[in-house]
């Protein structure tokens, strides 16, 4: 079934925003394609794209699922189809940008009942970024109240007149019609005209592909049946052509034109080629070096780890010796499985165009490229977006303790935009993710998998000290407790940093008041002293600490003894020294609806931000902002509540500001109560 040349295969990822239609368009397609017996339902559960246990339960796609199958196209032509179904709900975006890099092209579906929404820009903004072959598939035209031309214009004024091109038109009594292919004879009275209209402006197209074309076209000649074809296709795969189809599954009208459409005028591995890391572009033959790149890991329960690649160029075989240069290691290939849902398939080989998944490979992961021995092909890694929020997360009872990190680790090593940090400041494991929806499910997943269970908080403020002034501090360490003694004594002056100033310590030392040999033990006891400043236990930063003078014995004096008095001279000196609380503040990107952009500003300005500017973007409005990152661990669902789930952000540490003298003040107050407790 697989053996199709390179040339008859399409290989795209279905795009667009949540409950636009993707994956019951995925589910009818697979009908199609012979690989189910009935159209299964994402609604119902029964839908063979979202069959994972966290997916049914919120009925919505969270993963990247790869499908194929063979498909003879009304010209007889046998194609095989290799498509991604992805996620659109915005917590899952890593999911779709990951599809969007490694596929030869995308087919956005908009939902004739909503139109553009936020998530069909950025499907339309994760395409644009590699000038990816696309087309746009109007979907749930079953539903009341809907019309083609309208959510067709609706297109054409958002990505351009002349570029959006409908391919697939509804006749009006429940069916479609795919222009290309069908007669003149057949095409309904009413639409006659318009496909007229539509062919011409496409012979137009196809012929300015080609300078040859265009001069045949500008002299009135007819371009033949092979030009128009080539010349169509060439106008797709560089995206000065965006085919429109009209669909309905539930009544099924379009899918199958539309699939006509896909296998006519997508490209295949041979017109879309890419590069490796280092410009050089990679043929998709079968006699050139195998290589591939992982776009997504997962730990299957039965199967294990199951590493999905792409397959760029050559032939990969079971038992083939594979190298790794990511990571300079070696792999052996024990299986090659084609993924279709649960179901799995062992394949004889892989070559260009395919995705599948490798088991047991003991190096490599995520982001990493595979090639042949030798070859050194190594591609650029899939840059995801930034996580966004965060739940501090411990176990929920004692027998977890000792499985949750694994568990997370597990489960951050599949989901790139999820990120596990220990932050040594307040001492909380933290999980962070695109939003609340992403963390709750990331959660649920481990359970379910490893049945791990964790509650989770919002997150304590990493918060910093520093000094507004300058100041002295002087401690001597003396103890005897019978038998050799401590004696360890320091004099230090500490005062602001400047930005320029490279080195924090300064010996002033004269006259051996302290051997050289304790210098390190007092550097060594100010950097303790710095890691506990005096407001709420967190380190002091930008101070310059100068040691100028103290004492030691010949006998009692030791390493240990001037760590201990260069802390407490620290300690001393910093409250003496005005200490201040500092706060993160993290630079905010907000894309939202114009509509919401007063809302937003104000929701901003409530949250002690400064506004920096605001501007056009992608068809939305931009706003970025300064702003506490104590401000905006609940920013995400309020976002998402006020614009209905059309705003997205994102953010990126700046700087430490100093905390306002009545928050301050609150902070270290609780602080305080928290440590008596």
């Amino acid at each position: 079934m697989k053996n199709i040349p390179i040339d008859n295969v399409r290989n795209f990822a279905l795009m667009g925003h949540t409950g636009s239609g993707k994956t019951s368009l995925v589910d009818s397609i697979l009908f199609k394609l012979g690989q189910v017996d009935r159209v299964g339902s994402p609604e119902n559960g029964t839908s063979v794209a979202d069959w994972t246990d966290e997916e049914k339960a919120h009925k919505i796609s969270i993963w990247a699922k790869p499908f194929d199958g063979v498909y003879t196209a009304a010209s007889r032509k046998i194609r095989r189809l290799v498509m991604i179904d992805t996620p659109g709900f915005a917590d899952f975006i890593g999911q779709m940008v990951a599809a969007a890099e490694i596929t030869d092209a995308a087919l956005i579906t908009v939902d004739a009942s909503s139109g553009i929404q936020v998530g069909t820009q950025r499907a339309w903004k994760a395409c644009e970024k590699r000038n990816l072959p696309r087309g746009i598939a109007i979907t749930c035209l079953d539903k009341d109240d809907t019309d083609f031309d309208d959510t067709l214009l609706e297109i054409k004024q958002q990505w351009g007149e002349d570029r959006c091109v409908a391919m697939v038109l509804p006749t009006g009594d429940g069916k479609a019609i795919d222009i290309l292919n069908t007669p003149n004879d057949q095409v309904p009275d009413a639409l006659k005209e318009r496909v007229k209209a539509i062919k011409d402006h496409l012979i137009e197209l196809a012929a300015e592909t080609d300078d040859k074309l265009m001069e045949k076209y500008f002299e009135g000649e007819e371009l033949t049946a092979d030009e128009f074809s080539e010349g169509l296709r060439k106008s797709v795969h560089e995206a000065h052509l965006i085919p429109v189809f009209a669909t309905s599954v539930k009544t099924d009208m379009g899918v199958k034109e539309t699939m006509d459409s896909i296998s006519r005028l997508f490209p295949s591995p041979h017109d879309y080629p890419v590069s490796c890391a280092e410009g050089n572009q990679i043929s998709a033959e079968e006699d050139q070096p195998f290589s591939g790149q992982v776009w997504r890991c997962y730990n299957d329960a039965f199967i294990g780890q199951l590493t999905f690649v792409r397959i760029y160029s050559g032939v990969l075989k079971p038992g083939m010796e594979i190298y790794n240069p990511t990571k300079n290691q070696k792999e052996k290939v024990s299986s090659i499985l084609y993924v279709d849902g649960k179901k799995t398939t062992e394949a004889q080989e892989a070559k260009a165009g395919d995705i599948v998944a490798l088991t047991k490979l003991k190096h490599t992961y995520l982001n990493d490229s595979l090639c042949s021995p030798g070859s050194e092909i190594q591609f650029e890694p899939i840059v995801f977006p930034s996580p966004v929020a965060a739940y501090a997360v411990e176990p929920k009872n004692k027998a977890d303790a000792d499985k949750i990190g694994q568990a997370l680790h597990r489960a951050t090593d599949e989901d790139p935009s999820t990120k596990l940090v220990h932050d040594n400041e307040t001492h909380e494991l933290v999980l962070w993710g695109m939003g609340d929806m992403h963390l709750d499910v990331t959660l649920e997943h481990i359970k379910n998998r490893s049945n791990v269970e964790m509650t989770h908080r919002t997150p304590k403020v990493a918060y910093m000290e520093t000094i507004t002034g300058s100041g002295e501090g002087h401690y001597k360490h003396k103890k005897q407790s019978g038998g050799r003694g401590q004696y360890g004594e320091c004099y230090i002056r500490i005062r602001p940093k400047d930005p320029t100033e490279e080195e924090w310590f300064v010996n002033k030392l004269v006259g051996g008041s302290i051997p050289g040999n304790f210098v390190p033990a007092c550097e060594k006891g100010f950097v303790e002293g710095l890691a506990n400043g005096p407001l709420v236990g967190s380190q002091v930063i930008n101070v310059l600490v100068e040691l100028y003078d103290g004492s030691y014995h010949d006998v009692d004096s030791s390493e240990v003894a001037f760590k201990i008095a260069g802390a407490r001279a620290v300690h001393e000196a910093i409250e003496k020294s005005n200490p201040v609380l500092l706060e993160p503040i993290m630079n905010v990107k907000v894309i939202v609806p114009e509509q919401f952009m007063g809302d937003i500003s104000g929701l901003l300005n409530t949250k002690r931000g400064r506004i920096l500017g605001m501007g056009p973007e992608d068809g939305l409005q931009a706003i970025t902002a300064d702003v506490p990152q104590a401000e905006l661990f609940k920013f995400c669902s309020e976002l998402r509540s006020i614009t209905s789930g059309q705003g997205s952000f994102e953010m990126e540490f700046s700087r430490h500001e100093q905390v306002p003298a009545h928050l301050a003040s609150k902070i270290i107050a609780e602080a305080k109560a928290a440590k008596e407790e």
